[in-house]
């Protein structure tokens, strides 16, 4: 059984739209989160994933960011990430993802 993300939208004041994921992003709902994020990528020019409250991230969750940047660059659009901390962060990095996403430490870098 795929374990559920809690997951909410918000438009920032400087036109991106800000998605939160909270919860693990791992093999159990790695499609369920990238068919959500393709949604929002779809319908918006500037999406920033905020992980704030991302617990957990797997190979399969890294996946999902590159394959949303990939869509997002293909329709000249932007993504990025904000707010990962602690293990996420340096899960991230470790896999040297900021070469490729635009990663700030919070929203108001924007």
């Amino acid at each position: 059984m795929a374990s559920e993300v809690m997951q909410k939208e918000t438009k920032l004041a400087n036109g991106w739209l800000a998605w939160r994921v909270e919860g693990r992003i791992d093999i159990s709902n790695a499609e369920s989160v990238y068919l959500s994020g393709e949604k929002i990528v779809e319908r918006e020019d500037k999406t920033v994933l905020d992980m704030e409250a991302v617990s957990y991230i797997s190979s399969a969750g890294l996946r999902v960011l590159l394959r949303l940047y990939k869509k997002a660059n293909r329709e000249g659009k932007e993504f990025s990430v904000a707010g990962a901390v602690g293990m996420v962060k340096k899960i991230l990095l470790d896999s040297n993802m900021n070469s490729y996403l635009n990663m700030c430490q919070s929203l108001d870098e924007l």
